[in-house]
This record gives structure tokens, sequence and C-alpha cells, in this order.
């Protein structure tokens, strides 16, 4: 039990609670975490054990880059409830890299290889520069944090939606190192629908009648009840769980030395500015979600395990790390601000790593039964953002109005036509292709135009200190 003086995202629960609180926490982003080895892994036509290596590889970083941000390092680590993940955004410029290194006639080694030496430069260039990045922090007041937070939650639900239909409307297939898209047929089938209804349904029954532990794991215990559903519906293939060893190490340069090449590490440290704005929006959600003011000093250290996180990735053969929104979303839920909770999920999945039979077991539930759990999960990301808008002042200051609209119809470009900026230049499309990063550049901007600089630092410098 914590003393009066411990913040609760300090306070330390009980072994049995933060074992099923970190396997919740685990559930939520699994999809998300092995997703990007898996299109590498496919786009280079790696063999079936490099591919489950890789895998293993990105599980195992994972719970390194956690335990660096959740529990901290000296100097590393906002040591607040975040789990790190690979980030969506390295997967474009590293699918270029595969085709440049095709039409090179390199091998799938060398490709990785170059890959490596692109996310450990761009892992250097986000540690030395987050103290950098977090200075920028007194021009997100509460319009412009309420807003972003917001775009936030409403792109996450492009994810939810997409797991309540059982994974994407199109599938992308890479041929002959070019990708094309197709209908995935299996898409919004109604038992698949129906199996997300009844997670959602029983989470929603658990948060109303359920108090303590039990309330806080409603959605753990609503994956389950999926899990058993579809089970018992004989759509739950438990093959690979048969197939998968016991265990595996995870050694480093498993490929050899990485090479570095110049302009792909640029494109490589490009992304890691859209993974540092991006993260610096799940940091002030996090902020506004366990009543723990996120400092500059707390901004440096987080950004900065984002880079120390991407040069772990680098050397255990994985790729470019950052905080997974989907679990900020799990925090509003549950309303567990224990950063010990994440910790737990760091150590669960470096386990993971170590155990391909266990993670197997992961990998067998159907993406559709976290959908329900996705659709609250990323709403309450949104809420969040809408609850910080409505403290802001429309009255005396219309202009405010503006810089809501213009962020979250900047942040709806890419989310409603994806193919907005198929004609620009590809070396911008990483910073283009990110709704979140357009509407913190834009509410950044318009509120700096509308209320001023000087009016952004009186508001920074009249915030107590923590």
């Amino acid at each position: 039990m914590a003393d009066n003086t411990t913040h609760p995202v300090d306070e330390i629960l009980p072994p049995d609670r933060l074992t099923a609180l970190g396997i919740q926490h685990v559930l939520v982003m699994y999809a998300g975490a092995v997703a990007v080895p898996f299109i590498i892994a496919g786009a280079l036509g790696l063999p079936p054990e490099t591919r489950t290596m890789l895998i293993n590889a990105d599980l195992f970083a994972c719970g390194i880059a956690t335990l660096v941000q959740a529990f901290g390092m000296p100097g590393v680590g906002i040591r607040m409830p975040v789990m790190m993940g690979v980030t969506f955004a390295s997967v474009a410029p590293m699918l270029a890299m595969i085709n440049a290194g095709k039409a090179a006639n390199a091998s799938p080694n060398d490709i990785l290889l170059t890959i490596y030496g692109s996310v450990i430069a761009a892992g250097i260039f986000a540690t030395i520069i987050a103290q950098f990045m977090s200075k920028l922090i007194r021009f997100f007041p509460p319009v412009v944090t309420g807003t972003i937070i917001l775009v936030i939650g409403i792109t996450l639900m492009r994810i939810g939606i997409g797991w309540v239909g059982g994974g994407l409307p199109t599938l992308t297939r890479v041929v002959d190192g070019q990708r094309g898209s197709f209908p995935n047929p299996a898409f919004g089938l109604l038992d698949n629908m129906l199996v997300a209804t009844l997670v959602l349904v029983v989470i929603m029954l658990i948060a109303k009648y359920m108090k303590g532990f039990w309330a806080n794991i409603a959605v753990l215990l609503g994956i389950i009840f999926g899990g058993v559903v579809a089970a018992a519906l004989g759509k739950m293939n438990f093959g690979s769980v048969a197939n998968a060893p016991w265990f595996a190490f995870v050694m480093p340069f498993q490929f050899g030395i990485p090479k570095f090449e110049f302009w792909s590490a640029l494109t490589m440290c490009i992304v890691m500015i859209v993974v540092m704005v991006e993260s610096s929006g799940m940091f002030l959600a996090l902020g506004e979600m366990t009543g723990k003011k996120v400092s500059e000093d707390d901004m440096t250290r987080g950004l900065r395990a984002d880079g120390v996180g991407t040069i772990l990735g680098g050397i255990f053969n994985t790729f470019p790390y950052t905080s997974y929104s989907q679990n900020v979303g799990l925090v509003g839920v549950t309303g567990v601000k224990s950063r010990w909770v994440a910790i737990a999920g760091g150590v669960i999945l470096l386990v993971l790593g170590l155990i391909p039979k266990l993670a197997a077991v992961f990998a067998a539930i159907p993406v559709y039964v976290l959908g329900g759990a996705g659709l609250v999960m990323f709403g309450m990301v949104a809420a969040t953002g809408v609850r910080i808008l409505s403290s802001v002042d429309y009255t005396a200051n219309r202009n405010n109005l503006f810089i809501v609209a213009l962020g979250v119809g900047f942040g709806m470009l890419t989310l409603v036509a994806p193919n907005f900026f198929e004609h620009f230049p590809n070396q911008l499309k990483p910073l283009l292709e990110s709704g979140i990063l357009l509407t913190t550049i834009i509410t950044v901007i318009l509120n700096a135009f509308f209320n001023g600089a000087r009016a952004i630092e009186s508001a920074s410098a009249a915030e107590p200190a923590h």
C-alpha cells in the first residue's frame, strides 16, 4: 500500500496484480509489436525460421526498451506507465531501403545490415537532440495539447475498427519488391464482429458491476472471454504453438556488423523526429491521465529513452522504438496509474522473446478479440483530449476555435484520404503521412500566431514547478 507521499505512478502493487495488469498491457500491444518484423521479413523474402527470430528479437527488445522507459536509468526514461514497441513510421523508409537494395542486387542479409546501421544512427541522433526537443514543451498549452490528444485518439480508432473487422480492409502484398493492395476477404465477417461485440459488452459489465482489482483487469477478462468464444467457434489456431521451440537466444548483431549508409541514416533520423513529436503527445496525455505533470526534464528523459530503445533495437536485430499509444488508452480505461505495471509488462515481453512457445500462445488470439477492447481504450484517449479542450476559453478568445478546427482537420487528411500526399516527394512522406505530426505542427504554429509566443511563455512560467 502506498503512503501519503507516494504518487500513484510510483505505487508498487502486489505481484499477482502486477502480473495480471502487465499481461493486459502486453495483450493490447502484441499485434502491433510483431507486425513490423513480419512485414519486413515478408518484403525481404526471409525463410520462416529467420522471420521467427526477428519476431523473438523484437519482443525481447520491446521488453528492454519498456524497462528503460518505465523503470528508468540515470538521465533516461520518463518513469511513467509507458510500453514501448516498434514504430510503424519506420516501415515505409525501410521498405524503400529494401527496394533500393534489391535493385542493386544486394543480399537480404546486406540489406538488413544497412537497415540496422540506419536504426542505430537514428537512435544516437534522437538521444542527442532529446534535450532540445523537450524545450518545445512550452509551446504546448491546453488548446494545443488537447487537440493533439484528441487526434491521437481518433487516429487510433482506425486501428480499433480494423481489429473489430478482423484486421485491415485491404491487405498489402510485396511482389518483386513492389507493394500492392487487395481487398481482405475475411474483413467484416459477422461472427468476428459478434465476438468483438461480446468482448465490449463483457468489459462494460465488469466496469459497471465489479470493483477494485476485477474492474482494473476488465480488458484482460474481456479478452480472455473473447478467446474462449473464438476457440469454441474453432477460430483459434494453436498449430504455431506446437511448432514453436521452448527456448531461443536473442543474440546481438545476429546478421553481422551493421552498415552505415548516409542517406538511409538521414531518412531514419527524420522518422525519429516524427516519433519524438508523437511521443511528446503520448507523454502529455499520460500526464493528464495520471495526474502527474510532465516537466521539461521528464520530457527529455522520455524522448531520450526513445533514442536508447532504438539503439538497442539496432543492436538486437530489430527496428526503431516508440511509446505505444494503445497502452495510453488502457491507462485511461483501468485507472491504474502505476508505472510498475508497465515494468511488469516489460519483463513479460522479455520472457516472451526468450520462450517462443509462450509467445505463440499470445499470437494465437485472433485480432478481432481485441477489437471490443480497442474501441474502449482508444476512445478514452480521444475523451481525454475533449476533457482538456473543455477547459480552454473560447469566449474571450475565439481564435482558439480556429486552432482546434484546423488542427483536427489537418490530422484527418491521411486518415480520410491515405493517398492525399501521393504526388509529394518521397523524402517528405515520413513527415506528411503522420496525421499526429501534422496536427502538432499546425496547432503550435496557429497558437503562436493567434496567441503569441509571449503568451505561451507567460502561461508556462505561471505553472507551478514539479
